[in-house]
C-alpha cells in the first residue's frame, strides 16, 4: 500500500484520550481466545493438599495424645485422619471403574483398608499420608514440568489498543480486522500478526526460546506473542485474532494437553501386571506364615506405585522441554513417536528453503550503483501487489532504503510495470516485458547466466537498460548441518518430496546428504512416498503448505513448519515449529529420546525396588510402618529421576548449530 506525504501515520493519543469499547478485560466472562470454567484439575488442586493436611496433623495428634496416656485415642485419631483420604481414593476408583479403568489406586485402598481392619491404625494413617502426599507430589512435578506451556496460555492478550479517528481505543481482540493499526506499548504482548510501522524492539523468547531481543525494521511482518521491550510502536494488522499465530498456537497447546501418550497406556497394562503380583504376593504371604499383617505389609510397600507416578512426570517434562526451545508437541504420544523415528521425508518449498523468492544477486549495468537501482525498482513496485514486488520492495526495506513515492503507473499483471519515479521513466519485470520496451536489450538479457529455478527482474531507467536483479527461494542456512544432525541422531534415510521441478529440486539440494529426490509430485504421491517409506522404521514428515497436509497426516509424525504456515498442515501436524527454522528438530528429537530413555528408567527401577520390598515384607522382616516409609522414598527417587527430562539434552539443534560455520546456499 501507497502512502502520500499528507498520509503519515497517526500520533500515539495520550492515555487520557484512550477508551474503552465493549465489554471491558476485567468484566467479560470470555475472550476471543476463551475462559474456560472451573475443570477438575482445578478442584484437586484445592483438595490434594487438604489431603495431605489431614493424616499429617492427625498422625501429630495422635502421638501427642499417646505421649499424655490419653489410650486409646492415638489410635481413633489416625483412624478418623485416615477415612477422608481413603473416602476420597473409593471415589476415584468407582469413577475411574465406570469408564472401563482398573488401576494400581486400588492397591493403596486395600492396605488402608486392611490397616484399620486390623487395627493397624498407624500404619493407615502413615499409608494415607504417603498416598496423599505422593499424589500431591506428583501433580506439583507436573505442574513445573507443564511451567513453559502454562506460560504461554498466561500471555493471552484480551484487549488491544487501535487508533481511530484521532484517538486510542480499548477493544476486544475479536473486534479488530485486517488494516486496523494498533498502538503496542512498552511490554505489551503483540495481539495480532501484522506489520511495523517505524522501528521495534521485539522478545520472541517465549516462541522461539532465543534468549536475545530482535529487532524489527518498517514493513517487517511481526508474530503475535511477542513482547514489546522498546518503545511503543505502531502496528498494522494483517490477521483477524482467531487467524493469527498465537491464537493457533494456544489451540495446539490446548489440544497437546488433553493427550494421553502410548507409553502412559503401556503403563496401565503394566499396572495390571503389577497389581496380580502384588495381591498375589499379599495372599501367598498370608496364606504360608498365617499372619494377615504380612500381606498388609506388601500391600503397603506397594502403595503408591512408581509405575503411576513416573511415566506422566517425564512425559510432560519432555513436552514443556520442546516448548521451551520453540516446538509444541501435540501431546505424549507424538513426543514418543519422536523418539522413535528413523525415517524423514521433508518438503522443499517453505522448509528446506525460506518458500519466498529473496534478492540473490544484484547486476548495475549502468552508472548507478546496485542500492540506487533497487531503490528505483521498489520505489515503482509499491504500487504492484505481485509476490516479487512485494519481494523488492521488503529487500528495500531491510537495507534501510528511503522508498520514493511513484506517479502514472500502468501495469500488465504478471508481467511488469512502468511509472515516474523521482522524475525518471522506470520500467521494472520479466526480461520480455523490459526488452519490448529497450531496444537492443533482449539479447543481453537473453545472454545471462541465472541460476536454476531462479526469477530475473530487469529494470529499465529514461529508455535505457540499467541492470537487472536475480531472485530465488534460497536453501535455509541451516538445512546441511540439521541434516547431518538428525542422521547422526540415528535417521537412516532422508527423503526429498517435493512438487516443484526436478531440476530445480537437484539444483537446491546440491551439498546436502539425501537418499532420494522425488519431484513434481501432487499431494496423493507425496502420500504414496510417506507410505513407501514406512518399512525403513516410522516416518516423519515435514511440510508447511496445504499440499503437504495428507501427508503429514499420513506420516507416523508430520512436523508442521512455523505457527504463520498454513492452517491445513498445523492442524495434520503431531508437532508444529513456532518458528520457520529448522534448527530445532534435532533438539526436539533429542529431548524426547531422553524424555523416553528417563521414563523407562524411573519404571524399571521403581518396580523393581518396590519388587525387592514387597518380598522382604513378605518374608516378615519389614512392618507395615516401615514398608510404608520405604516405598515413599521409592517415589520421591522415581519423580525426581523424572523430573530429569526438564533439563539437559536436546543441546545440538538449539545451541550446536548456532555455533557451527554456515555452508553458504548453492543459490
Amino acid at each position: 500500500m501507497i502512502e502520500s506525504a499528507g498520509n503519515a501515520p497517526e500520533k500515539p493519543a495520550s492515555m487520557s484520550e484512550i477508551r474503552t469499547v465493549g465489554p471491558s478485560a476485567s468484566s467479560r466472562s470470555r475472550s476471543v481466545h476463551g475462559a474456560k470454567a472451573p475443570s477438575l484439575q482445578n478442584l484437586h488442586k484445592v483438595v490434594r493438599p487438604i489431603l495431605v493436611a489431614l493424616p499429617a496433623l492427625g498422625l501429630v495428634l495422635g502421638f501427642v495424645t499417646g505421649l499424655a496416656g490419653g489410650e486409646p485415642w492415638p489410635g481413633i485419631i489416625w483412624a478418623a485422619a485416615t477415612v477422608p483420604v481413603l473416602s476420597a481414593l473409593l471415589v476415584e476408583i468407582v469413577t475411574s471403574l465406570r469408564r472401563g479403568e482398573v488401576g494400581l489406586d486400588i492397591v493403596a485402598a486395600l492396605s488402608m483398608t486392611g490397616a484399620l481392619v486390623f487395627g493397624e491404625h498407624l500404619a493407615a494413617v502413615v499409608v494415607a499420608l504417603m498416598y496423599a502426599g505422593g499424589q500431591y507430589l506428583e501433580s506439583f512435578a507436573e505442574r513445573r514440568a507443564n511451567r513453559e506451556m502454562t506460560a504461554l496460555l498466561a500471555r493471552v492478550p484480551r484487549t488491544a489498543l487501535r487508533h481511530r479517528n484521532g484517538r486510542l481505543e480499548e477493544v476486544p481482540l475479536d473486534t479488530i480486522e485486517p488494516q486496523d493499526r494498533l498502538l503496542v506499548r512498552q511490554g505489551d504482548v503483540v495481539p495480532v500478526d501484522g506489520v511495523v510501522e517505524g522501528m521495534a524492539a521485539l522478545d520472541q523468547s517465549a516462541l522461539t526460546g532465543e534468549s536475545l531481543p530482535v529487532q524489527k525494521a518498517a514493513g517487517e511482518a511481526v508474530i503475535s506473542g511477542a513482547t514489546n521491550v522498546g518503545e511503543a510502536f505502531d502496528l498494522l494488522a494483517t490477521h483477524r485474532a482467531a487467524e493469527s499465530t498465537y491464537t493457533g498456537i494456544i489451540r495446539l497447546i490446548e489440544a497437546a494437553q488433553a493427550s494421553k501418550a502410548p507409553m502412559a497406556r503401556l503403563a496401565d497394562r503394566f499396572a495390571m501386571a503389577f497389581l496380580a503380583l502384588t495381591v498375589a504376593l499379599a495372599g501367598g504371604a498370608w496364606f504360608w506364615s498365617g499372619d494377615p499383617i504380612r500381606a498388609l505389609a506388601v500391600l503397603v510397600v506397594a502403595t503408591p506405585c512408581p509405575l503411576i507416578l513416573a511415566v506422566p512426570v517425564a512425559i510432560v517434562s519432555g513436552v514443556s522441554r520442546a516448548a521451551r526451545i520453540g516446538v509444541l508437541v501435540k501431546g505424549g504420544r507424538a513426543l514418543e513417536t519422536l523418539a522413535r523415528v528413523r525415517t524423514l521425508v521433508i518438503d522443499k518449498t517453505g522448509t528446506l528453503t525460506h518458500g519466498q523468492a529473496r534478492i540473490v544477486k544484484i547486476h548495475p549495468m549502468a552508472e548507478l550503483s546496485a542500492e540506487k537501482l533497487l531503490q528505483l525498482a521498489a520505489s515503482l513496485d509499491q504500487a504492484s501487489k505481485h509476490v516479487i514486488a512485494r519481494a523488492l520492495v521488503m529487500e528495500a526495506h531491510a537495507r534501510g532504503l528511503d522508498l520514493l513515492l511513484p506517479t502514472q503507473v500502468q501495469e500488465i499483471p504478471g508481467e511488469g510495470l512502468e511509472g515516474v519515479v523521482d522524475g525518471r521513466r522506470v520500467a521494472v519485470g520479466g526480461t520480455r516485458f523490459v526488452a519490448q520496451r529497450i531496444p537492443n536489450a533482449g539479447a543481453v538479457l537473453a545472454g545471462g547466466q541465472y541460476p536454476v529455478g531462479s526469477v530475473v527482474v530487469a529494470v529499465a531507467v529514461d529508455g535505457r537498460l540499467t541492470g537487472f536483479l536475480v531472485l530465488a527461494d534460497r536453501l535455509r542456512s541451516e538445512a546441511a548441518l540439521v541434516v547431518d544432525s538428525l542422521r547422526r541422531l540415528g535417521i537412516v534415510r532422508i527423503v526429498l518430496a517435493t512438487g516443484d521441478r526436478r531440476d530445480v529440486a537437484e539444483a537446491v539440494t546440491v551439498g546436502l546428504h539425501l537418499d532420494a529426490v522425488h519431484a513434481e509430485l501432487t499431494p496423493d504421491q507425496k502420500i504414496a512416498i510417506v507410505q513407501a517409506e514406512k518399512p525403513h522404521g516410522p516416518v516423519m514428515m515435514i511440510g508447511d503448505g496445504v499440499n503437504d497436509a495428507p501427508a503429514l497426516a499420513a506420516a507416523n509424525l508430520g512436523i508442521a513448519m512455523g505457527a504463520r504456515g498454513a492452517a491445513a498442515s498445523a492442524e495434520a501436524a503431531d508437532v508444529v515449529l513456532l518458528v520457520d527454522r529448522l534448527d530445532k528438530i534435532p533438539a526436539a528429537v533429542q529431548a524426547a529420546r531422553r524424555s523416553r530413555r528417563i521414563a523407562l528408567q524411573s519404571v524399571y527401577a521403581g518396580i523393581g525396588l518396590s519388587v525387592v520390598g514387597m518380598l522382604v515384607a513378605a518374608l516378615g522382616y519389614l512392618t507395615p510402618v516401615q514398608g510404608a516409609l520405604i516405598q515413599e522414598a521409592i517415589d520421591i527417587a522415581v519423580i525426581l529421576n523424572a523430573l530429569r527430562a526438564l533439563w539437559g539434552g536436546g543441546q545440538l539443534g538449539a545451541q550446536g548449530l548456532r555455533r557451527a560455520r554456515v555452508q553458504p546456499s548453492p543459490l
